[in-house]
């Protein structure tokens, strides 16, 4: 999604949704994030899982010049001591090295992602190990750009709907789901304008 792509579809929710239009009067609107579809990104968010942006940023420099394209098979052409060197543990390498083997043996398909209907393309990717709900949603808004996506399980989301919709605690993602459900389809905008309201 580009500027004029979410500032329409925001539009579209503030028509529907008092809340967000006041709130756009007063902080604008949100960046666009994008991501670039495929095996990189993924191992990028097995690296990234559950240490800070800095150490993941470092991290992630160490894994890419271990190779000389950041591919599947370059990934599984590294000895575990060169990965366990550059920064990632055991798990992590277990995860990168199931995904490498998936889009080298043919079950997992990145590119395959880009014709499946939102909910197929979640299940292909959370039939992977090391991969949730969550991050699945964050490659289909990001990488694959799909519009009406709500990642309900992200606590900055919850906290800023919680602040946008004056509730006095925080609501449980089913909860979210229910509340944000008349914004689809921009459903992915509104999620970029929730994390918009966190950062001011």
């Amino acid at each position: 999604m580009n500027h004029a792509h979410i500032k329409e579809a925001l539009q579209g929710i503030a028509d529907i949704d008092k809340d967000v239009a006041a709130v756009l009067n007063n902080i604008g609107y949100p960046e666009p994030r994008i991501r670039p579809a495929g095996f990189e990104t993924f191992l990028n968010t097995i690296v990234s899982q559950q240490i800070s942006l800095k150490a993941a940023e470092t991290i992630w420099g160490r894994v890419c010049s271990l190779m000389p394209k950041v591919d599947a098979g370059n990934l599984l052409a590294l000895p575990d001591t060169a990965l366990r060197e550059a920064g990632m543990s055991q798990r992590k390498m277990e995860y990168a090295q199931g995904l490498a083997n998936a889009i080298m043996q043919g079950s997992f398909d990145p590119e395959a992602l880009r014709t499946m209907s939102d909910q197929d393309a979640i299940t292909a990717i959370t039939n992977l190990r090391g991969f949730g709900r969550w991050s699945a949603e964050i490659y289909l808004m990001f990488s694959l750009r799909r519009e009406d996506i709500f990642p309900a399980d992200d606590l900055i989301l919850l906290t800023s709907l919680q602040k946008l919709k004056h509730l006095p605690e925080r609501p449980t993602p089913k909860k979210a789901r229910d509340m944000i459900a008349h914004w689809s389809p921009w459903r992915s905008a509104g999620s970029l304008l929730l994390w918009h309201i966190h950062h001011q």
